[in-house]
């Protein structure tokens, strides 16, 4: 059995499927990946159990954009965790800052409460604080399991140095999981340059619309998106990156 963990982020049933296939050990599940993931439907995350075996650790992000929540989304976020545990999610994926850039904790305290004993993911709101050292501390001490991350930079590979800095300060008390331009070259690197363990990837293609019909006065997709392209977990990229973690 492999000590590596291979996290793949999925945003439908057919990519949960493809991830599963492709030797993914666990699933985080989202919707609307293409803005980076929002809170997925409780339907959703059924349908997801029904087709695969693996663990599934649920993002819960009221809305697209920053980390800065007002107390109304964070009693939101809590609903959503409790009725993910309810439903038998294994794990939540969370993170919130204060307007400085500073872990807020309040509101953390607040999710981790309402999670109960669920695993607790702090996703790459840690990438955007302004200290991450000082948010690794707090991570431990609120008694974060994971902490997903490209240290700080656009990808893990550009991120090695703080990567393995975090590795380091984290040591047995929680896993630091690289996220962020993850496949089989990068992990390739990764393995070689660092000592990490447990790597987040979606695999993704871009699949073309089986839609024929196409109205070209009118775009319901955000600017610089197509409408027309769907992104779905490639089982072959997961095998790819499953084979180097053997």
């Amino acid at each position: 059995m492999s000590s590596y963990l291979l996290e793949c982020c999925v945003d439908s049933v057919e990519s949960a499927v493809n991830a599963a296939q492709g030797g993914a050990d666990r699933l985080e599940l989202c919707s609307g990946l293409v803005i980076g993931g929002i809170t997925p439907t409780p339907a959703l995350y059924e349908q997801i159990r029904r087709h695969t075996g693996i663990p599934v650790h649920i993002l819960v992000r009221p809305r697209f954009g920053d980390f800065l929540y007002s107390r109304e989304e964070v009693s939101v976020m809590e609903g959503d965790i409790r009725a993910f545990r309810r439903a038998g999610a294994q794990g939540v994926v969370i993170g919130c800052l204060t307007a400085d850039g500073s872990l807020d904790l309040e509101a953390m305290k607040r999710l981790i409460d309402a999670a109960d004993g669920m695993s607790i993911t702090l996703h790459r709101a840690f990438d955007m604080c302004r200290d991450p050292f000082e948010v690794l501390k707090q991570a431990k001490e609120l008694g974060v399991h994971t902490i997903l991350t490209s240290g700080q930079a656009d990808t893990c590979v550009h991120g090695i140095s703080l990567l393995n800095e975090l590795t380091r300060l984290a040591g047995s008390s929680l896993t630091i999981l690289a996220g962020a331009g993850i496949n089989e070259e990068a992990v390739r690197i990764l393995l070689q340059r660092t000592a990490l363990t447990a790597f987040h990837m979606s695999g993704k293609k871009i699949l073309e619309s089986s839609m024929r019909f196409r109205n070209p006065d009118v775009s319901m997709g955000l600017p610089g998106l197509s409408e027309y392209e769907i992104w779905r977990t490639d089982p072959e990229s997961i095998r790819a990156v499953r084979r180097l973690l053997q």
